[in-house]
């Protein structure tokens, strides 16, 4: 079994790990490329998905990687060590399947960044763009986090004028101005753009073709960056019926929380990939979503690295951009080279799948 310190540091070796885990495991593979674009190595940037299971499940786990690019480091990990070398893809009756979608942003993922091609949070993609729901309190702070024109990333400016900000709007609500989703400054940072992406519509495929119509979904969404370090928090996202959050409660325990209640390290947010599974349902299926977030750095600094490497993209070429040394900075907030981080991200996953293996089991006798 390969230790932590063998996670791939680039996407081409992370999927290559990925795909050759699925293979050995029997599971079905498909790939949706990315048309327009290659990696800095040349090579393909591609979305995949592996699955394990009967052609007509009755229960289903869907675990997503790299939705935020540079965060499928981690969420690569759970799914090729944990879920796949592991054997914890079996753990199902013979009734489940699983889904794996590896890299559903594969551009940021490559490119060391956490937005797409086109500078979008994917995760803030997932809404009505002939009407988007506009955050007019982002529109105070973006001047101080999108800033310098100069030869390099004017980090005491920007660091002091964020903070100033968070201690004259308060930290809740400077987090969610700052995070929610904001549709009119696509130089800006948490960019759900102006149209469906190319990772929305492959997601919207992906569900209209393998998740639609299966009666029990658990999908967990590996995000990091956000909340304590390493500690794994299950953020509750749906579904959409009315016993969605006690369900989800009865599986992932006390340790759920909700961004609509207030319990969350994350403030609400719009337009995310559960959003895209719930839409895209029948009418009858019975979801339960998470977000399974991993924290890293203390805010201001997760928030320094995004306002630095915005910044970098707005001022270089993506080819140079990625070698850049302030690649540093976005690198520890979302994938941290700390074994121990890794050791503790892997342990926390085989926690999370396994409740969301049982709590698919126990979907018979609630529904009974």
């Amino acid at each position: 079994m390969p230790s932590p310190s063998s996670w791939p540091t680039d996407y081409a070796r992370a999927r290559a790990d990925f795909l050759a885990a699925a293979e050995a495991a029997g599971a079905a593979l498909r790939s949706f490329q990315l048309p327009g674009h290659r990696g800095p190595d040349g090579g393909p940037l591609c979305a995949d998905t592996a699955y394990l299971g009967p052609a007509t499940p009755a229960k289903l786990l869907v675990a997503v990687s790299g939705t935020h690019g540079i965060e499928g480091f981690c969420g690569s990990a759970c799914q090729t060590r944990v879920l796949l070398e592991e054997g914890q893809a079996r753990a199902g009756g013979r009734d489940t399947g699983v889904l794996l979608l590896h890299a559903l942003n594969p551009y940021g993922f490559a490119y060391l960044r956490r937005v797409n091609e086109d500078n979008v949070d994917v995760n803030r993609n997932f809404v009505d763009h002939d009407d988007p729901p506009h955050n007019d309190a982002y529109d105070r702070v973006h001047p101080a986090l999108v800033q310098g024109d100069g030869a390099d990333f004017p980090v005491r400016e920007t660091t002091a004028r964020a903070l100033a900000l968070r201690d004259r709007l308060g930290p809740a609500v400077f987090q969610e101005a700052v995070t929610r989703g904001q549709y009119r400054h696509p130089d800006g940072l948490f960019y759900g753009g102006f149209a469906p992406a190319w990772s929305h519509r492959t997601l919207r495929r992906v569900v209209a073709e393998h998740i639609a119509g299966v009666p029990h979904i658990a999908y967990v969404d590996l995000h990091t960056g956000l909340g304590e370090r390493a500690l794994g928090e299950p953020i509750f996202r749906g579904g959409r019926d009315a016993g969605a959050h006690d369900r989800a409660r009865a599986w992932y325990g006390p340790a759920l929380t909700a961004s609509e209640r207030g319990t969350s390290s994350s403030t609400p947010i719009v337009g995310n990939t559960a959003t895209a599974v719930a839409d895209g349902l029948r009418g009858h299926e019975e979801l339960t979503a998470i977000t399974l977030e991993f924290g890293t750095l203390p805010g201001p600094e997760v928030l320094l690295a995004l306002c630095a490497d915005n910044w970098l993209h707005l001022h270089h070429h993506p080819a140079t951009a990625v070698r850049n040394p302030a690649k540093d900075l976005i690198r520890a907030a979302f994938a941290p080279d700390d074994d121990a981080w890794r050791r503790a991200v892997l342990q926390r996953a085989r926690e999370v799948f396994g409740q969301a293996f049982k709590g698919l089991a126990d979907s018979d006798s609630q529904a009974a």
